[in-house]
């Protein structure tokens, strides 16, 4: 599973957000997608790596501006994760 978070700027509102989340999951086959307006960013989680030109492509076509990405394995924690 990867993790891939993108700081957006643009974003001030729920409906903002919305519509971030819409385009990535228009775009891509994504298992989880969330973004905060508030701390300005979006977490993708999905099986397959997403190429940074693409998801920059998807983005930029709903008007927001991409300023990072950055990607890397994710793993679940567990309720029991710290025995591990």
């Amino acid at each position: 599973m990867n993790k891939i978070t993108v700081k957006i700027d643009g974003m001030m509102c729920g409906m903002c957000e919305a519509h971030i989340n819409d385009a990535i999951r228009r775009a891509f086959p994504v298992k989880k997608v969330a973004s905060s307006h508030a701390k300005g960013e979006t977490i993708i989680l999905t099986e397959e790596p997403i190429g940074e030109a693409a998801l920059r492509s998807a983005i930029d076509a709903t008007g927001y501006r991409v300023l990072s990405v950055e990607s890397g394995p994710y793993e679940k924690k567990g309720l029991f994760g710290f025995l591990k």
